[in-house]
């Protein structure tokens, strides 16, 4: 039997552990509960697979969404590892086929939704088979007070609890605050489990908070800066999402989108292109990317303001997954808290709660968003709020956020400051910041003159200040207490703790300084691929990963993660022992894409001569060539050209010729998993392919 290293060295190609991983497959493989609260990209997967590989039978891993498991099975193929999923993106006959392999032994690890969970033929096939271990990703969901609430959640414990041999059970998750892990611990049913937390600090991200004029034109100058990466742009809306994408589509930008308005097959195929990387642009609601096990993401911009920091943090989380430095940016507007409020109030999510807790919930939510809102208004260091938030160490300064590495200067708004607590006592407390800041700028709308504050004192005495910049004092006021906002569906202003002194102990407050709008040139991407020894090799490495992921449509991470070719192009191995020395590669993958990449390096090699004769570069910070280079390559220059009527009538000439794939996509310059896509779009087949889709069950 092998050992956990022997593992983690065989099929994923590591020689150790990161931090909390040995921990969590030490209890789990002794018998003991585990909980293990590791931020995106820290390698929780390892946490529950390993334990698989170590212990008899099939163990299950229970995950929310289709796309997830799909990505893993993928993985674990690729690695050599037996796994399987289980949820309705299969036909009957297949799921039936699933469970039969599954009863034969035929896979280690079989990804199940919970909603399977409770289907006879499931619970009939969890009675008889051999069960040692259950994994529950994603874990917060099983908390009405996580982001992603999903009452199936709730029912994962009667199914363990009913087995007759409990299995040992993991339950792991990137983003939680105290209260959610609790309810994890209590609703799972966990039996003294094992807490991990590794901290939620995520170094290689950037955070910026900005607040444009105007947004799209913001977010047009971010991505022609990174044309070619990779990244997702979260709208609050499907409206949102269906205008932003058109608008870049507009501009030539290579933009899908993804929102659960979409028919089900475009979704899925919408979805394949952004991980594939022909459509490197996802512009998405929050309907996408959670497990999305994508590992390029380069950056994530939120065109909207979230409505909860776990949402927030576990979305910006999905970039820089392989470890290289990737950028998190939010354009905030007020409207943003308007459309947030509505959406909260709006909420039918979890119809299962009466009418007590439905509230209490929306209360929660509320207070929430007020922590949301003033994250995009805080001074401080982006990083430590976030880290402080979900109860972390938090430096003072990060010197990796907007907040640290802008120039700013600090703004006595001492005066201001008490001009707006005096107005909110003489208004009784009783009135949010909207009726506030009406009342200081003297505006005679129906409501304040209703209540008489056209004949306080405060009335008008800040008249020549805009309402954004009273409303940006406020919410520095409410984060230094000096103010506070009830916890109530209509936030009132109140009084804080901090207000006596400001008003008569001679404190004084101060707010930075406005920060001047960025232009295209003061925006630069961040993010550099680490060094590379040879660029020129690494461009031939990722031109054979994608062909070698397109013949399988795959994605290209699926083949080697980036970091994997960096190390490759850096060490050059030239056998199978050396290669074995890349990060990333184990016995599988090196049975499998071996012999291909040492040939790709040997020739190099030959070409160029050695590092001594052939003048390669000393190392240089460089940036990772895009996909769009990589394909270039290979000669593939129109992968992200929109298809044509034209194309269309030739594509379906070709056909009629008989000609094969391959020559089908060098004719028009694209994938072969574009052609597939194009095909299955137009309702066509390839000769010798009367069908249909093979099975998913592997």
């Amino acid at each position: 039997m092998q050992d956990k290293f022997s593992l983690l060295q065989t099929y994923f190609g590591y020689d150790t552990f990161r931090t909390g991983q040995e921990e969590i497959i030490d209890a789990l493989t002794t018998g003991r509960d585990a909980v293990g609260i590791m931020p995106t990209g820290a390698g929780k997967s390892m946490c529950f697979q390993i334990p698989a590989l170590l212990l008899n039978g099939v163990s299950l891993v229970i995950s929310p969404l289709i796309s997830l498991m799909k990505d893993q099975v993928n993985a674990l193929t690729q690695a050599g590892i037996p796994a399987a999923f289980l949820n309705s993106s299969l036909t009957a006959a297949q799921q039936r086929r699933v469970l039969d392999n599954a009863r034969r032994g035929k896979y280690t690890i079989l990804y199940v939704a919970p909603e399977r969970l409770s289907a006879p033929e499931f619970l009939e096939f969890s009675r008889l088979a051999e069960i040692p271990f259950v994994g529950v990703d994603e874990a917060h969901c099983v908390s009405q007070w996580g982001q992603d609430f999903r009452p199936s959640y709730l029912r994962i414990s009667e199914f363990i609890q009913g087995m007759d041999v409990r299995p040992v059970v993991g339950a792991f998750t990137a983003t939680a605050t105290k209260r959610v892990r609790e309810d994890m611990v209590r609703l799972l049913c966990l039996r003294d489990p094992m807490v991990v937390s590794t901290g939620f600090d995520r170094q290689n991200l950037y955070f910026e908070v900005d607040n444009p004029r105007d947004k799209f034109g913001a977010l047009r100058l971010f991505l022609e800066q990174r044309e070619g990466k990779s990244g997702i742009i979260y709208c609050l809306t499907r409206k949102t999402v269906e205008e932003i994408c058109q608008r870049l589509r507009d501009l030539g930008l290579p933009a899908t989108r993804y929102h659960a308005g979409l028919p089900d097959q475009e979704r899925k195929e919408n979805q394949d292109r952004f991980q594939a990387d022909e459509a490197p642009v996802m512009v998405a609601t929050n309907a996408f990317g959670m497990g999305i096990d994508k590992s390029n993401v380069s950056y994530v911009v939120h065109y909207n303001m979230p409505k909860n920091m776990e949402g927030y943090y576990q979305e910006a989380g999905r970039a820089g997954r392989d470890g290289a430095p990737a950028e998190c940016l939010l354009l905030y507007s007020g409207q943003d808290v308007i459309t947030n409020q509505f959406l909260i109030d709006k909420a039918r999510d979890n119809e299962e709660m009466d009418g007590e807790a439905m509230e209490a919930f929306r209360q929660e939510e509320r207070a929430r968003l007020r922590v949301m809102t003033f994250y995009c208004h805080t001074q401080d260091c982006l990083r430590a709020y976030i880290l402080r938030y979900f109860g972390d160490n938090a430096p003072v300064r990060c010197g990796n956020c907007s907040n640290c590495t802008g120039n700013t200067g600090k703004e006595d708004v001492t005066v201001e400051a008490q001009k707006i607590l005096s107005c909110v006592k003489r208004m009784g407390e009783r009135f949010g910041m909207g009726m506030v800041i009406d009342t200081l700028r003297g505006s005679r709308n129906e409501k304040v003159l209703r209540f008489g504050f056209d004949k306080l004192s405060t009335y008008g005495i800040m008249a020549d200040t805009k309402a954004t910049r009273l409303r940006e004092i406020i919410n520095q006021l409410v984060l230094g207490g000096y103010l506070t906002l009830t916890n109530t569906e209509f936030p009132v202003l109140q009084l804080g703790p901090g207000a006596k002194g400001l008003l008569f102990g001679g404190e004084t407050v101060t707010v930075n300084a406005a920060k001047a709008r960025k232009e295209a040139t003061e925006r630069p991407p961040r993010q550099t691929r680490g060094q590379l020894r040879d660029p020129r090799l690494f461009s031939k490495l990722q031109a054979l990963r994608g062909k070698l992921a397109s013949i399988q449509s795959v994605p290209a991470f699926v083949i080697f993660a980036d970091a994997s070719l960096l190390d490759m192009c850096n060490k050059r191995p030239t056998t199978r022992e050396e290669l074995l020395e890349v990060s990333g590669v184990g016995q599988a993958k090196l049975e499998r894409y071996g012999d291909k990449f040492l040939a790709v390096i040997r020739a190099h090699l030959e070409e160029a001569g050695t590092a001594e004769e052939g003048g390669i570069a000393e190392p240089v910070e460089v940036e990772a060539l895009t996909y769009r280079e990589a394909l270039a390559a290979q000669g593939v220059v129109q992968a992200f050209k929109r298809w044509t009527d034209q194309e269309d009538v030739e594509l379906r000439g070709e056909l009629d010729l008989g000609k094969s794939l391959e020559e089908i996509a060098q004719a028009h310059g694209r994938t072969r998993r574009a052609i597939e896509m194009r095909l299955e779009k137009l309702g066509l087949e390839l000769p010798g392919n009367p069908g249909a889709s093979a099975d998913n069950d592997a």
